[in-house]
C-alpha cells in the first residue's frame, strides 16, 4: 500500500535531512485522524510538483515533525487537460471535481451556462469555489497527485470562448453531435479543453459562440453533467502517453 499523502506549503528549497512541521488542518488529520506515529513514513507535497518522502521524528497531539528522506520534482505531463464544467445542481459539482481530480485533470473551470440550474452569486460563489477547491485537495491526496488541479473563479461564456481559442484541441460534448470523440486525432496535441454543459443542455447561442471547438458525442447514451466530463477525459487520456 502506498504511503499517505499530506499537503505542505514549505517544501520549496527543503532537502534531504531537513525537518518540517506539519500542523494546522493537515497536521491534525495526520496525527489525530490517521494516527501517524513516530518512525512511520508519509509523503508531503506542495501541490506544485514537489513531493518528499519523510519519516516522522516527533508526533504530537495535532501535529507531526518529519525528516525528509527523499525529495523529487515532477513536471506536468502533456497534454494539459482543462474541463469547463457547467454548474450542476446540488452536490454534483463536488462529485465532478472529485473524480476529475482523481483522473488527473489539470484545470477545472466552473462555468455559468445559460441553462445552469445552480446560480453562483455573491456569497454563493465564494462558498461554491471553496467547496470545489477543498474537494480537489482531498481527492488529490487520495490519488497521490504531486500537482493540485487549478480551479479559477466562475467563468463567463466569453471567457470559455477564450479558453477554447487557446487550446490545441477543444471539444464540446453534445448528445446530438455527428462526430464521435473517439475519432478525433490527438497527434501533436499539447493542450485540450473539454466543455461540459448543464442539465438543461448547451444553448444554440453558446454552441455558436464555441465555433472554434469540435462538437462531439461520447456514445449512444446520455450522461449526467457530473459524469460526462470524466468519461470524456478518460477516453482521451487513454490514448495519450499520460496513461501509458
Amino acid at each position: 500500500m502506498s504511503l499517505p499523502v499530506f499537503l505542505a506549503d514549505d517544501l520549496a528549497g527543503a532537502g534531504v535531512g531537513d525537518r518540517i512541521v506539519l500542523d494546522g488542518d493537515e497536521g491534525r488529520h495526520a496525527a489525530t485522524v490517521k494516527r501517524i506515529r513516530l518512525g512511520e513514513q508519509v509523503v508531503l507535497t506542495d501541490g506544485a510538483g514537489t513531493s518528499a518522502t519523510c519519516t516522522v521524528a516527533l508526533a504530537g497531539r495535532s501535529s507531526l515533525e518529519v525528516r525528509i528522506e527523499e525529495s523529487r520534482y515532477v513536471e506536468r505531463q502533456l497534454p494539459l487537460v482543462t474541463v469547463v464544467q457547467a454548474l450542476p445542481k446540488g452536490d454534483r459539482g463536488e462529485l465532478a471535481v472529485e473524480v476529475l481530480t482523481e483522473i488527473d485533470v489539470d484545470r477545472i473551470v466552473p462555468w455559468a451556462a445559460a441553462r445552469s440550474v445552480a446560480v453562483w452569486r455573491g456569497d454563493r460563489e465564494v462558498k461554491g469555489l471553496a467547496k470545489w477547491r477543498a474537494t480537489a485537495r482531498t481527492a488529490a491526496k487520495q490519488a497521490r497527485r504531486a500537482w493540485l488541479p487549478e480551479i479559477p473563479g466562475l467563468a463567463t461564456t466569453d471567457e470559455v470562448v477564450a479558453l477554447i481559442e487557446q487550446a490545441d484541441l477543444a471539444v464540446v460534448l453534445h448528445e446530438a453531435a455527428d462526430t464521435a470523440l473517439a475519432d478525433l486525432p490527438l497527434a501533436g496535441v499539447s493542450s485540450i479543453v473539454v466543455v461540459v454543459g448543464p442539465e438543461g443542455g448547451i444553448s444554440d447561442e453558446e454552441l455558436a459562440a464555441f465555433g472554434a471547438a469540435q462538437v462531439v458525442r461520447l456514445g449512444s447514451s446520455v450522461l449526467r453533467t457530473s459524469t460526462a466530463g470524466v468519461a470524456a477525459v478518460a477516453a482521451l487520456l487513454s490514448r495519450t502517453a499520460r496513461w501509458r
